[in-house]
């Protein structure tokens, strides 16, 4: 689709759809790609597909995010979301999820047990309270009044999995294309708004009750919806500590492309942590998109990949470029 932006008082639509403002000023045309949707890592193919079913017939970027993610969740093979999530070192799995529409209305939980879909409780807290977070046991009851059934999470590969970390207790989360991590995902509608999403069950072997940077509207997801979106996947700490995704977006506002936003703030972050202890083992991807559903993504380190999914080219993978390499 082409649209055509200026400044001007008349505004007449042509028949096959493009916009053009007469205007003694000068005409920008724009291409514009939607529907557009974008996840990370190579859960994010499936992740895409299922949002596809809903972009592709009109649907709104939220329900098509919402939906994009739960396929992870409910895999017990991605063993860094959801169900068969790797336990924190006590043996639990915890989760934690946001959501965010295009009226920047947002959701999340973190800290939560026993529950599958831990995004669909977030659009819940969204939707029906007046709050943005709800953590623990807190979310649990929310969930469990909201109909959600109570579940064991632990399956025997991830079980199996702690007890053979146990016998070394050895924590650094390696963070890459291997086991995955958090599933982020940015969808762009046929009417334009944008919405996100972000569920993990967590740096695995973690301390019990830590949270990351996933359920954290400004850190693991933030959108404008004049501007574009972004989020984030890796050791949330870092993402935190730098409140990454909302940086990205500040940066697409001041009129860099998705792909520089997201450069720039990997380059910040490595600043920040390259005297850290946890650079050893540091691993930080973002991916994003604008309101031109153009997109980007950047990682620390090699191996961070993202599917991305248009009318033109389909569902594909897609290699983000990187500063370093996993040997550096």
């Amino acid at each position: 689709m082409l649209l055509f932006f200026s400044f001007g008082c008349v505004t007449k639509e042509k028949p096959k759809g493009e916009v053009i403002e007469e205007s003694n000023h000068e005409k920008k045309e724009v291409e514009v790609t939607k529907p557009i949707v974008i996840s990370t890592w190579n859960h994010g193919m499936p992740a895409n597909e299922e949002a596809w079913k809903i972009l592709s017939k009109g649907g709104t970027a939220l329900d098509a995010v919402e939906q994009g993610v739960r396929t992870a969740e409910a895999n017990p093979d991605v063993q860094s979301v959801g169900l068969g999530g790797f336990p924190d070192r006590e043996g639990n799995v915890t989760l934690d999820a946001c959501i965010m529409d295009h009226n920047s209305n947002c959701g999340a939980v973190s800290f939560l047990q026993h529950i599958k879909h831990p995004i669909s409780v977030a659009r819940k807290v969204m939707e029906e309270t007046p709050h943005v977070m709800l953590t623990g046991s807190g979310a649990l009851q929310f969930a469990l009044e909201q109909g959600y059934k109570k579940e064991e999470l632990l399956t025997p590969k991830s079980k199996k999995a702690y007890e053979e970390w146990l016998q070394k207790s050895d924590y650094k989360p390696v963070i890459n294309i291997e086991n995955h991590d958090t599933i982020s995902i940015l969808a762009l509608d046929e009417d334009g708004n944008i919405s996100g999403a972000c569920t993990t069950s967590g740096a695995a072997w973690k301390m019990h009750g830590r949270v990351g940077d996933s359920p954290i509207i400004g850190a693991g997801l933030f959108l404008d919806n004049e501007v574009g979106a972004a989020a984030a996947t890796g050791l949330g700490e870092a993402v935190i500590r730098t409140a990454g995704s909302a940086m990205v977006v500040e940066l697409m506002r001041q009129g860099k492309s998705p792909a520089e936003a997201c450069k720039e703030i990997v380059e910040r972050i490595y600043k920040v942590h390259k005297n850290h202890k946890d650079l050893e083992y540091l691993q930080v991807g973002f991916i994003a998109i604008n309101k031109q559903g153009e997109y980007g993504g950047y990682s620390l380190r090699s191996g961070f990949n993202y599917a991305i999914n248009d009318n033109k080219n389909g569902n594909r993978m897609e290699d983000a470029k990187f500063i370093m390499s996993w040997e550096n």
